[in-house]
């Protein structure tokens, strides 16, 4: 009952309000989600076992440890890897390629957390406008004034206000927290492309 007269209050501009807020949600769980199951084997770990694959001169095994370990990190390697054999800026080269690849798979969607971040507070604004528009028509309309004329604009006005804040702070929140985690997948990834070469050219010795 309360949530149907917020709506009636709050107009269309509260319809999309809402529908910004679900599809924000939606996207927020999927990406905590997806970079926690991406977090699960961590970078030290994994490189060591690749030393000692590397060290041992067994460059398939190594290359089953990228294809068996599910993280943007192993596949970069595993993208050097798989050019075993070729020279050192082809070997890179493959790798920055696919930095680029995770980079954009790690990144799909969280645009649209910071757009209705950015957004979410002017429809408000839009919302509040329109109520005080309503406002001064019903005092217009009424022909005086007086708090039982102008109750449904201001109600109106306060509710979109309140509701594009409400969308907007969380969502600028969980833009800022995807932003921190890629640029960790970021500095795993080039940290092993580093790391990769040097234990090539370490057992081309």
């Amino acid at each position: 009952m309360f949530f149907s007269q917020l709506l009636g209050a709050g107009g269309f501009t509260l319809v999309i309000l809402i529908g910004c807020s679900v599809l924000s949600i939606g996207i927020i769980i999927e990406r905590v989600i997806f970079y926690k199951a991406l977090s699960k084997i961590k970078r030290p770990v994994f490189m060591a076992q690749l030393n000692r694959e590397l060290s041992a001169g067994n460059i398939p095994r190594a290359v089953e440890l990228c294809k068996r370990t599910d993280t943007p990190f192993a596949n970069v390697v595993g993208a050097g890897l798989n050019l075993f054999g070729h020279n050192e800026t082809v070997i890179s080269n493959a790798m920055e390629r696919e930095v680029t690849i995770e980079v954009i798979r790690l990144e799909q969607r969280t645009g649209i957390i910071g757009t209705i971040g950015s957004t979410a507070v002017y429809i408000g604004l839009f919302g509040t406008v329109l109520g005080i528009i309503r406002a001064f028509r019903d005092i217009a309309t009424s022909g005086s004034g007086g708090i039982n004329v102008v109750i449904n604009g201001i109600a109106e006005a306060l509710i979109c206000t309140a509701a594009g804040l409400c969308v907007a702070v969380p969502a600028v929140i969980a833009f800022n927290y995807v932003t921190r985690r890629v640029d960790g997948f970021i500095t795993d990834m080039e940290l092993c492309v580093s790391e990769t070469m040097d234990l090539l050219n370490r057992n081309r010795k």
